[in-house]
């Protein structure tokens, strides 16, 4: 899959490239320039910005071309439009405050750019109408020694501002607790090319991670998983960090519209909101028909006038960079507008969305006041039976993440995205709820944002008491010979620190039935340090599945709308301690944990859809 976008022109008006910061180089008022509000010109066609980018698609099929047909589904439905690209967000504005056109299209975070000058005139006020999809094609690239999400503290970022990676940094950041105050960010002109932040990666090298489209991406490190080599424009070490491929429900894309031409065309709104969510459907199983078969006229068709429209340098082959457009992108279609606009405890939702689009662009200096935006407040049932389509009750889809990726083997810590830990008490394996409320929070938070990928709930134990029986039996029996300068197990060198070569010393050796004289001079039995083994195994397997359950009790108390099947408890035991060989009780209870691990996964471990769709 490829999201191809090269925006060179258009992009150019988004400030210039800067030193490494956090706020932005102009508010959104500076960006904007002079301006006058004006009430909404009444053109026949209408203008409707688009942008490039694969949920056009649908727009594309909707209105028949670029001027809406009288035989489209927009064109049966008494709309006429004319589609005009409007990648150049900060042009976009203009028109939206001016009357130009009474709609913004962009992602949810961009638009929380303009959201303080889109709000201070009542007629400009704006309206979240739709919901078009989530991105899948959009990358955060890393240099070398930076291997997880965890490791982004005091990093250099490099983004196009304001563009659509906002979102891709926001919950990167805020899946490990970071803010964007936590980072230096490098602000690039364009979104790609020679002022992008690819090549600003490749001549700085004090830019750490770079957010890229998905050539780019290729260019910098050859692969989504690959390694950069050095050669051929890659850069030697580095490697996707993290990618709405994985963090599939981040990047929002959606049409905003001007309050006073909603109260006043609120039918003609809907008619639009319908016809693109009718021709989504039909997208979705054209695309589907094309990659089985590579034959499909209507969708070819549309493929074309996409081309056309943002010309074959952006888009070179419709096989390869129009088609991989559109499978970069998850259509939302009605049952996950109807989630993403009515659920208010959703955590990837309209309201969760706009939380952090108002903080990052009061954080990044865009805007100074709060106000955020309205919905529609659509009847879905109501859309749905005028689309032509069954309407579906919006629930996640659950297993979407297949069994058969929990065996990782040595590519677990490659797959890794980022960690968290949780500290229990000694011998602790069952919890209250309320009390590790923020961890679940935060646990469910990733779980619904990183919707293609797979949490992993590891319960670990500390190792010492296995490490204590296993020196007293060995010493015992004569196997583990040497002091604390160098021990040796049957001769060879071995150290308590190393925990992998401990446990398999304990599983290669019948260690039971040794003795020891205790303190007060009595000889007593030495635990069997297998039988340690084993029940650390089981103390971690219980902490890590009362988790689970803890996550799952939390998750339906507080009504959240997520897929908890994606959680998969495991019991790692003594294996991999936080530190080997603890020296005090301090120490010891930094092992006694539990960790969550994000991991990606191989799209073929997926399930299609986001949600359920079974009796469609």
């Amino acid at each position: 899959m490829k999201r191809i976008i090269t925006f060179v022109v258009a992009l150019a008006m988004f400030g210039s490239t800067l030193q490494a910061q956090t706020k932005s180089e102009k508010t959104a008022k500076e960006l904007i320039g002079d301006y006058t509000v004006g009430d909404v010109v009444e053109t026949t066609p209408r203008q409707l910005p688009i942008i490039l980018w694969g949920g056009e698609a649908a727009t594309f099929w909707a209105n028949g071309g670029t001027t809406t047909t009288a035989e489209s589904i927009f064109g049966k439905a008494g709309l006429s439009f004319k589609l005009t690209p409007g990648d150049d967000s900060v042009q976009q504005a203009k028109d939206y405050l001016t009357g130009k056109s009474p709609y913004f299209r962009g992602t949810y975070l961009m638009a929380s750019v303009y959201e303080e000058e889109f709000n201070k005139d009542p007629r400009t006020k704006p309206v979240m109408i739709l919901q078009l999809s989530y991105s899948q094609g959009d990358h955060m690239v890393s240099r070398e020694p930076i291997k997880t999400l965890n490791d982004l503290k005091g990093k250099t970022i490099c983004l196009q501002g304001p563009g659509p990676h906002f979102s891709l940094v926001q919950d990167s950041l805020d899946s490990v607790g970071l803010t964007w105050n936590d980072i230096k960010v490098k602000w690039a002109k364009d979104l790609t090319g020679p002022n992008g932040p690819a090549e600003m990666m490749r001549k700085d090298p004090t830019i750490d991670v770079a957010c890229v489209i998905t050539p780019d991406m290729i260019g910098l490190c050859s692969g989504i998983d690959e390694i950069g080599s050095g050669a051929e424009g890659t850069v030697k070490g580095s490697h996707v960090l993290n990618s709405t491929a994985t963090m599939s429900r981040s990047i929002a894309d959606v049409y905003l519209v001007r309050k006073d031409f909603f109260d006043a065309n609120k039918a003609e709104v809907e008619k639009f909101v319908t016809g693109y969510l009718k021709a989504t459907e039909a997208v979705v199983k054209a695309s589907k028909t094309y990659s089985d078969s590579g034959k499909m006229p209507q969708y070819v068709t549309v493929m074309k006038q996409i081309q056309q429209t943002f010309g074959a340098d952006a888009l070179p082959t419709i096989e390869e960079d129009v088609h991989g457009l559109i499978l970069d992108c998850r259509f939302a279609r009605i049952p996950g507008n109807e989630s993403f606009f009515t659920d208010p405890k959703s955590l990837v939702g309209f309201k969760a969305k706009q939380t952090a689009g108002l903080a990052m662009a009061k954080t990044l200096g865009y805007s100074t006041t709060q106000t955020g935006f309205t919905t529609a407040s659509w009847d879905y049932k109501e859309i749905s039976k005028n689309a032509g389509v069954k309407y579906v009750q919006p629930t996640f889809a659950t297993g979407r993440v297949k069994a058969e990726i929990t065996d990782f083997g040595e590519d677990l810590d490659s797959a890794t995205i980022f960690t968290f830990e949780v500290k229990f008490e000694p011998g602790q394996k069952t919890f209250d709820i309320e009390k590790y409320g923020p961890e679940i929070q935060r646990f469910a938070k990733a779980s619904a944002t990183f919707g293609n990928g797979a949490a992993l709930v590891e319960g670990n134990s500390d190792p010492t008491l296995a490490l204590q029986h296993f020196y007293w039996a060995a010493k015992a029996k004569g196997l583990l010979t040497g002091s604390r300068g160098g021990y040796k197990f049957k001769g060879k060198p071995i150290t308590l620190e190393n925990t992998a070569a401990i446990v398999s010393a304990i599983q290669s050796e019948d260690l039971s039935g040794q003795t020891r004289t205790n303190k007060a001079g009595q000889r007593v039995e030495i635990p069997d340090p297998r039988t340690t083994v084993a029940a650390a195994q089981q103390l971690s397997k219980e902490r890590a599945m009362n988790f689970v359950k803890s996550i799952q009790d939390y998750v339906k108390k507080h009504d959240l709308n997520i897929d908890i099947s994606a959680a998969i408890p495991s019991g790692v035991g003594i294996a991999s301690p936080a530190i080997a060989r603890p020296r005090n009780i301090g120490q010891a209870k930094e092992n006694m944990r539990v960790v969550f691990r994000i991991v990606k996964v191989k799209a073929e471990a997926l399930s299609d859809d986001d949600f359920n769709f079974e009796d469609n």
